[in-house]
């Protein structure tokens, strides 16, 4: 870059000391335009904006307009004019604490080709952490990387998130439902929408089923297959201010199958069928502590003393009884 710097000096000189018209082995008369002012900004620009980057205790010389070229990235704003980015005491920028010195030098290449080459030294969750934060879109087009399972695992997480967001239109009537009857929490259960529920009822399923409302939609009960989704359904539920999340999957009844007596006590009990489902359980409740804590009133009992009691004489300890 210096090299480069004293040839464009030299250059500018040369011009200057040259008449503005010269002939040609042809005999025709060229002129040569002399270095406007523009030229010179560009020219200066080739040195002047070469920057010093500081990630990971290593130094990355870098022409910032490289970033200015993405404006809508972090790197591109901070070093544009309507975002003020002051260097250190050595005339470098500390920017990018926690990120490698392999990342960044992976991101300095998406800014010359547009494509972001994951270095297998690094975690792809690393990498996803570093578009995040520097405004890289994190897609199929730009990141490139033989770890094509850890980068699907990644494009999931973002669908799901998305899509669970749309599926709360169908827990959300079941809330409101609970809400409306003064209740604070509630549990779900999804189901296919084939699924037939038949409760008998005479002889209904085990004590708190009734109390669970049921969704028939089959494309939430595929979602909730999946371990990860509804890790990331946890994670939506708990951005939107609820608690006491769990979902998971657990049997449900469907339809009684038959009905024996105990042996023992000689009581009917009934079997029902059941069908393994995923359920989501939930609170909105904001003083639950308060809810646990049960008041108990102390009523003041008065008490007739009888005669003799009235005669006795009470001994504080530590007094003698005198004689």
């Amino acid at each position: 870059l210096r090299h480069k710097h004293d040839l464009a000096q030299i250059l500018n000189k040369v011009l200057k000391i040259m008449a503005t018209e010269v002939t040609s082995k042809t005999g025709e008369t060229v002129t040569i335009p002399s270095i406007t002012n523009t030229d010179r900004k560009v020219i200066k620009s080739q040195d002047g904006d070469v920057i010093t980057v500081v990630v990971d205790s290593k130094r990355f010389p870098v022409n910032k307009t490289l970033f200015t070229r993405y404006p809508n990235t972090m790197l591109g704003r901070m070093f544009s004019s309507t975002m003020e980015t002051l260097p250190n005491e050595n005339g470098e920028y500390e920017i990018l604490k926690g990120i490698s010195s392999g990342i960044f030098r992976a991101v300095v290449e998406y800014y010359k080709t547009g494509v972001l080459n994951c270095p297998s030294s690094e975690s792809m969750q690393e990498i996803r952490e570093a578009c995040d934060y520097l405004l890289i879109p994190f897609d199929e087009k730009t990141i490139h990387t033989n770890n094509l399972r850890d980068l699907l695992h990644e494009l999931s997480n973002d669908g799901a998130k998305k899509q669970f967001e749309d599926y709360l239109k169908y827990i959300m009537p079941a809330l409101v439902q609970c809400a409306r009857k003064g209740e604070r929490e509630c549990q779900i259960v999804v189901l296919m929408e084939d699924d037939h529920i038949d409760w008998d009822g005479e002889f209904p399923p085990s004590v708190g089923e009734e109390h669970i409302q049921r969704i028939h939609n089959n494309d939430l009960c595929r979602f909730f297959k999946y371990f990860e989704n509804r890790d990331i359904a946890k994670d939506v539920l708990r951005e939107k201010g609820l608690k006491k999340i769990r979902i998971g999957i657990e049997g449900y009844p469907t339809t009684k199958e038959k009905v024996r007596v105990r042996p023992n006590s000689g009581r009917l009990e009934v079997v029902y069928n059941y069908i393994q489902r995923p359920f989501v359980r939930m609170s909105w409740e904001k003083e639950d502590a308060k809810s646990r804590h049960v008041d108990f009133t102390c009523v003041k009992i008065k008490t007739e003393i009888a005669p003799d009691a009235e005669a006795a004489t009470l001994v504080s300890p530590g007094e003698e009884e005198e004689s």
